[in-house]
């Protein structure tokens, strides 16, 4: 019985031994260039200038600008109504058949307050 444990583990160290190879290391690789200096350092100062090519939409140019046709009371208005919604926050698909109860739409004139 020790015997074939011990052939089991010099049979598996020797499986780990094996898989166990490492790349060789061939040291840093000299840079092939076929640039001087001088036109390296043309390029760059050419491309530091330039727009960046891979931002969103930087083909597209300037947005044009979009003439709202409400007016600014109005869409005040709508903001202030929506934000004292007491259904805003509901999901109607929660509900059944996506309606939402009468119960929660009530209009409450007043909130309560915690009395001191």
């Amino acid at each position: 019985m020790n015997t074939s444990k011990i052939l089991a583990a010099a049979a598996l160290s020797l499986l780990a031994a094996a898989g166990a190879q490492a790349e060789t290391y061939e040291g840093v690789q000299a840079p092939v260039s076929t640039y001087s200096r001088a036109e390296v350092n043309a390029q760059a100062t050419e491309a530091a200038r330039a727009a960046n090519p891979y931002a969103d939409g930087a083909a597209a140019g300037v947005a044009p600008v979009v003439a709202s046709v409400r007016d600014r009371s109005a869409v005040a208005a709508e903001a202030v109504a929506t934000a004292h919604d007491s259904t805003q926050n509901l999901d109607r698909k929660a509900f059944v058949n996506s309606v939402i109860p009468a119960q929660y739409k009530i209009e409450r004139t007043n909130t309560r307050q915690a009395g001191l």
